[in-house]
């Protein structure tokens, strides 16, 4: 008994070194920086257990998220106490978690559907404009969904080339990255924006300029190193084309409906405000929000219903990435709670440091944002990663997206852009890099692709920021 109660007392000065919790619900200013090592832990495993202990992890990735979140759960019902530990979860995970996950739920599916069939031969010409395609299908139908449209027949064009690793490598930059900014269905973080109050036309809007100057350098960047190689392999042998030129068909066309659906859905929970609202607990769900959820749901369960099964097949569609995300990004949003109520604290949190480092307000350093958020999305998840810099810049949406919009597109832009800095900064990438090596490309390493990132795409972020955060 002695023993317990003094694990209590020793466990409670480590979370709690004074009095962190109000009535109404978190005071972030009372809680220690310990409170964020849950969170910590959780984004560390996700970066680390792919490339370090690929087994393990493939196996146990749901009990190390589980783990994670229970040093969160655990702590917060000792500490604050029912009522404001069951309110703080809720909010998370019925207003923020639940959301995000069926809309990539449905992008997944619905693209999963949508097979574009043929082969084409990977001359410069005809590879610019499937990245160019690609980077445009990014923004509608997600970073991760036009990157399982297109890579097989990227793959399939370039089966013959010599010299192929650069292709996937700008593919990688453009359509699992760079490609997703315009719109809130393109990016996880951006997304998560969407539902913290961003308009979904503010993206657009805004971005389009970045986008525009990183996707043209790029391309033009790609077609010149793709000419190159290509004017030199004619003088080399080639390997045996095992996917010769075919018509392209493009099959599971009703999934572009069922896209244009989810943009509806999307659309409507922003501009329908019936005012009517459910409570669940202490949490408000507004009917527009459920309806759009349930739009969702409804849209993923028609693209299994409706689309042929040889379209999956053709795609090599399969359920575990989605399930991976899921059990994951449930204990990101949960771990991340006590984060957001320390930096809801701003200098009188232990986050004050980093509050310093980026400023807020008329204070705010544009050119922190952009890097420290990109350096972060580079190696943690970008989705977390931008809500942190989301709520450290105030977290009030009509203010960032008004009269701190270049503070709003500095963190926007760093955390889709810089993605595409490492193999794990966005989902896709890995995706990609392993598809790819099964398709006989010999892919370079983690630190190997890292070179390639560092030589073009710094320069390139060095320029961004010229352009439009100083």
């Amino acid at each position: 008994m002695r023993l317990r109660l003094a694990l209590a007392i020793l466990t409670g000065s480590v979370f709690l070194p004074q009095p962190a919790f109000a009535a109404e619900g978190l005071n972030g200013a009372g809680m220690s920086i310990l409170w964020a090592l849950p969170f910590a832990g959780m984004l560390l495993s996700i970066a680390t257990g792919p490339l370090l202990y690929p087994h393990l992890w493939e196996h146990h990735y749901g009990k190390f998220a589980a783990f994670w979140a229970a040093c969160t759960i655990i702590p917060l019902y000792l500490f604050a106490g029912t009522g404001p530990a069951t309110d703080a979860l809720l909010h998370a995970l019925l207003h923020e978690y639940m959301p995000f996950i069926l809309l990539l739920l449905a992008l997944f599916t619905i693209a999963g559907g949508i097979w574009l069939e043929g082969n084409l031969r990977g001359t410069p010409a005809t590879n610019t404009i499937l990245l160019g395609i690609g980077t445009v299908l990014a923004s509608f139908i997600g970073t991760t969904g036009a990157s399982m449209v297109l890579i097989r027949p990227v793959l399939r064009a370039n089966d013959d080339r010599n010299h192929n690793v650069h292709v996937i490598v700008f593919f990688i930059f453009l359509v699992s990255n760079i490609g997703g900014v315009l719109t809130p269905l393109g990016d996880p973080p951006l997304f998560v924006g969407f539902l913290k109050g961003v308009d979904f036309f503010w993206t657009p809007q805004h971005l389009f300029p970045e986008m525009l100057v990183c996707v043209g350098i790029l391309l033009v960047l790609f077609f010149l190193m793709d000419w190159y190689l290509h004017h030199r392999e004619e003088r080399e042998e080639h390997p045996f084309d095992f996917t010769p030129d075919s018509p392209l068909a493009l099959h599971g066309k009703i999934n572009l409906l069922l896209i244009a659906l989810v943009i509806a859905a999307i659309l409507m929970s922003a501009y329908w405000k019936p005012g009517i609202t459910f409570t669940l607990y202490t949490v408000e769900l507004p009917l527009q929000d459920l309806v759009r959820d349930a739009v969702f749901v409804i849209a993923t369960l028609l693209s299994l219903w409706l689309t042929p099964k040889t379209c999956r097949e053709g795609n090599g569609f399969e359920w575990g990435p989605i399930v991976e995300v899921a059990k994951l990004f449930v204990a990101i949003f949960i771990c991340i709670v006590p984060v957001i109520a320390i930096l809801h604290a701003g200098l009188d949190g232990a986050l004050a440091p980093l509050v310093s480092l980026v400023g807020k307000g008329d204070h705010a350093n544009n050119i922190a944002y952009f890097w420290v958020t990109g350096a972060l999305s580079s190696f943690l998840d970008n989705a977390p990663t931008y809500l942190v810099f989301f709520e450290l810049a105030g977290g009030d949406p009509k203010v960032l997206m008004t009269t701190f919009a270049s503070t709003l597109a500095a963190i926007s832009a760093g955390a889709v852009f810089m993605g595409a800095n490492t193999y794990i900064g966005n989902a896709p990438n890995f995706m990609v890099y392993a598809i790819a090596r099964r398709g006989g490309v010999a892919m370079p390493s983690f630190f190997g692709y890292m070179i390639w990132s560092g030589l073009i795409l710094l320069p390139l972020f060095v320029l961004i920021t010229v352009l439009f955060f100083r």
